[in-house]
């Protein structure tokens, strides 16, 4: 196999024959305001089997990179340079940007597939899972509706889809979020493509799952044999999966290097604070007078949330039982304490979170929230008490009214709950709220869209303080950032409880954001709480096997340190 020279690197230093070059790669963007740059010269290869992380703040460039990989572009986007794809057995190239929409249909799932961020958005809802890989199938080989079906059954198996003869026939509603994403996986591997390029395939999923998931890409490299470009932000995940790293800034590359070289000894000054930004669990200094000060004061401080056997079930449909979402929990929340609530997905944590608020009805047990019982509470009883509760989203794009500036959506709580306050002073409390967040008062009259997602979350705290609560819900409030605007929004989140001294719920399934804020932990599974402690005891010394199993999830940003636990975890 021929061989070609290691962008950046010696001459000497040399790698097999490229799946993927990418040459001077140039991506502008048609706007009103003229053409917007998005990527800048950049040049790439993977090698074949080789896992590439493409790593980023939003807006560095690396999805419109993995975009143009597959044509993906909006007709808005104008690039230049080259994108050469070759066949897996080397028969064949292409330049990605010089293809037509035939030559493009050809190429993708053959030559290369992707694998998207969100798989319930990928999948289509009317179709069987089975219907939906057949049909790539048949798009590039002429077999018959059996044959294709059969090869549909056998991927399916070889992702870790149980009893897959009798899956292919489940709508993607029937799959749990893990494995949707180990159908669209499977969608992607099953015309063996040279490449799979995987857009953030990780961010919407728990510790536990992303571990699965990780495995399985793992497996796509070593028994598939196939090359994988990894977007991402996560630095666990990088350290877990790749072998080279290219680090991209406003769309240029700035650096590149083998994952260990690069974790090791960072070359450029924004990888380094990349790499500074990422929570680790142990970050966090317990034991310090702080915080034996603050845990004194909590012994004595009034209770504001109480829960005694909590109880909540959803009613079933159409002649099925009741769903029981939280059994018999128990735990405490006094006024200035942080609770860290952890679990995975359907582990009920969200739904505490609303009955507290008052979102979700109570069905037994008691939950007494700032002297309020909510089981069987009225709503004309609640809504005086709410007025001392914030909620901060998971997606505040999503929360906000697309159609209300910023100022407008502060604003919100306090014209419903404040209206003697009168304009002004609305105005200038929306302005001290707005700066207390860190965002420029001229903010105020931009619309959430003009808002990148870390500024859009500290604008979803402000309005969660308008009323200056006694208590904060806030649900997995950075799962969705980016590493170095979710260490800036938990800094943040951290500042404004210590001197606003509100009490807060924060919910989570990242452990080591957990460690950074929480002074106390409750690890949630199946609806019920399977251990609570001190941060420190939960995270050092867990007695739950699930709790164990957990910290055993998640990803280390460190390669030689994930190696080493992979390998014990076996």
């Amino acid at each position: 196999m021929s061989a070609v020279t290691t962008p950046g690197a010696d001459a000497s230093t040399t790698r097999p024959a490229a799946v993927l070059t990418i040459e001077q790669l140039d991506v502008s963007f048609s706007t009103d305001a003229g053409a917007v740059k998005a990527v800048d010269r950049v040049s790439l290869s993977v090698a074949p089997g080789e896992v590439l992380a493409i790593v980023g703040e939003s807006g560095s460039g690396k999805t419109v990179t993995a975009k143009t990989i597959l044509g993906l572009l909006p007709e808005t986007a104008t690039a230049g340079g080259a994108v050469i794809l070759a066949r897996r057995d080397g028969s064949d190239s292409h330049d990605i940007l010089s293809l037509d929409r035939k030559g493009l249909r050809e190429v993708r799932g053959r030559d290369v597939s992707m694998v998207f961020q969100e798989p319930s958005t990928s999948l289509n809802p009317v179709y069987t899972v089975g219907w939906q890989i057949a049909e790539g199938i048949r798009a590039h080989n002429k077999v018959s509706k059996k044959e294709a079906r059969q090869q549909a059954i056998e991927i399916l198996g070889k992702v870790g889809i149980p009893d897959p003869s009798t899956r292919v026939d489940y709508y993607p509603h029937q799959f749990s979020g893990g494995q949707k994403q180990r159908v669209v996986i499977a969608m992607a591997l099953v015309l063996n493509p040279g490449l799979i390029v995987a857009d953030e395939p990780t961010t919407a999923l728990d510790v536990t799952v992303q571990a699965e998931i990780l495995d399985l890409l793992r497996r796509c490299r070593d028994e598939f044999g196939a090359a994988i470009v990894l977007i991402t932000h996560n630095m666990g995940v990088v350290a877990d999966l790749a072998d080279r790293v290219a680090v991209m800034y406003q769309g240029e590359l700035v650096e590149e290097a083998p994952v260990r070289e690069l974790f090791a000894a960072p070359k450029a000054d924004y990888t380094r604070k990349l790499l500074e930004s990422v929570p680790r669990i142990g970050q966090r200094v317990h034991g310090s007078a702080e915080e034996r000060a603050k845990k004194e004061s909590l012994e004595t401080a009034e209770t504001l949330v109480e829960a005694s056997g909590l109880r909540i079930e959803y009613p079933g449909r159409l002649g099925r039982g009741s769903f029981t979402a939280v059994d018999g929990v128990s735990f405490q929340i006094r006024a200035g304490e942080v609770l860290g609530l952890v679990g995975e997905s359907g582990s009920g944590k969200t739904t505490i979170g609303r009955a507290i608020a008052g979102l979700t009805q109570v069905t037994g047990g008691s939950l007494t929230v700032l002297g309020t019982e909510m089981n069987g509470v009225k709503e004309r009883h609640f809504k005086k008490t709410r007025q001392d509760i914030g909620f901060v989203f998971q997606d505040p794009a999503s929360s906000f009214n697309p159609l209300l500036t910023i100022a407008d959506c502060v604003a919100e709580p306090l014209r419903i709950h404040r209206r003697s306050l009168g304009e002004r002073e609305t105005r200038k409390k929306v302005g001290e709220l707005l700066e207390a967040v860190q965002l420029p008062k001229a903010f105020g009259a931009r619309y959430p869209h003009e808002l990148s997602g870390g500024q859009r979350q500290r604008a979803s705290l402000a309005r969660a303080l308008a009323l200056d609560p006694k208590l904060l819900i806030a649900d997995e409030p950075t799962s969705a950032l980016d590493v170095s605007v979710q260490a800036r929004v938990l800094e943040l989140f951290a500042e404004i409880q210590r001197e606003f001294g509100f009490a807060a719920l924060f919910i989570s399934h990242d452990l080591a954001v957990v460690d950074l804020l929480a002074d106390r932990i409750g690890v949630l599974y199946h609806g019920e709480l399977v251990e609570e402690g001190t941060s420190e005891q939960i995270l050092t010394a867990p007695r739950n096997d699930y709790t164990r199993t957990l910290l055993a999830s998640l990803p280390v940003p460190d390669p030689d340190a994930q190696a080493a636990k992979r390998t014990r975890n076996r």
